[in-house]
């Protein structure tokens, strides 16, 4: 009778008691890795400064210029001619978001308030003196000289380099459901945070009433060229009516103080930072260097065990 034979398989079970052992021999690498990421992750949470951001909530205005339009006859002979009679106020509210970011209107608007030195000259801003911190190797304040780098080149900035500066600082979200539209700027000054989004929704009314005020001008204009050109005076009344609404359009655009967006929560200096969460990234920073150090024992211990000689 053959005698039976046992076969034996390698144990590849994780074995918990040697588990928690070889976490307990390498601790003080566990505690060395976690105190010097809790270290380093204090130290950069309180190298960051405060942030603050201001926010304010609009409301798209009606466009009651245009909002009620004209006949068939005379709105297709309006938009043979050019002219814009039906625009909406959805509409002038998606094209005056997209023009709020965009970068010919931002490069206008950091010129005409002079922010190019608080954005890319100043280092912090002073609570105490309520002013900006100017790095002197920037900017020259007593000459009001950009200041120039080893090779002579001045450090003056580029409009791109400001526009992209201001687009990290500016934020434009609207929400579908209301239709209101919510516009933020983050600041290392509260003061300044409300100060340059108040400037900003004044600026982007203003630049779209005057470019409607154009517009309707220059239709007013061709119109009446039109109506001295001819002498039918079925289409004479027509032409009168397309005047009558297009100068209607600009009396309107004058009278309304908030032309496109009507602010329905304004802005004011934010009393508390959004940024830095120096909190969480000191928690984050102490999980990481414990897990880095749990880490750093289980390579050691399959370091060591693949270095022992197989027993037969």
């Amino acid at each position: 009778m053959a005698e039976q034979t046992t076969t034996h398989y390698p144990d590849d079970e994780i074995d918990l008691r040697e588990l928690f052992a070889t976490l307990w021999r390498g601790k003080w690498l566990i505690i060395a890795c976690t105190i010097i990421f809790a270290v380093a992750g204090v130290a950069y949470a309180l190298s960051k400064p405060n942030i603050y951001q201001a926010s304010v909530l609009l409301a798209p205005a009606q466009d009651d210029s245009r909002a009620n339009g004209l006949p068939g006859q005379l709105g297709g002979l309006a938009s043979l001619a050019g002219i814009n009679i039906g625009g909406g106020s959805s509409n002038k509210t998606v094209i005056a978001k997209e023009t709020l970011q965009s970068r010919a209107f931002l490069t206008d608007f950091i010129h005409r308030h002079n922010l190019s030195v608080p954005l890319m000259a100043s280092n912090s801003w002073s609570m105490n003196a309520q002013e900006w911190v100017i790095d002197p190797s920037i900017y020259n304040q007593q000459t009001g000289e950009w200041q120039q780098d080893k090779a002579g080149k001045s450090l003056k900035p580029t409009d791109w380099d400001m526009v992209k500066r201001f687009r990290e600082l500016l934020s434009v979200r609207d929400n579908k459901d209301t239709g209101l539209v919510t516009v933020t700027i983050a600041s290392e000054s509260p003061v300044a945070a409300k100060q340059w989004l108040e400037l900003l929704i004044k600026d982007i009314n203003e630049h779209m009433r005057q470019q409607d005020v154009r517009e309707a001008e220059a239709s007013i204009a061709y119109l009446e060229g039109k109506l001295r050109e001819t002498n039918i005076s079925g289409m004479q009344q027509v032409f009168y009516q397309l005047i009558e609404n297009e100068t209607r359009t600009v009396m309107l655009a004058n009278a309304q103080r908030e032309y496109v967006f009507k602010t329905v929560d304004p802005a004011v200096i934010p009393q508390e930072k959004s940024e830095p969460k120096r909190a969480l990234i000191v928690i984050l920073a102490v999980m990481l260097g414990g897990m880095l150090g749990v880490l750093g024992v289980f390579v050691g211990a399959f370091v060591r065990n693949s270095r022992k000689p197989n027993k037969a």
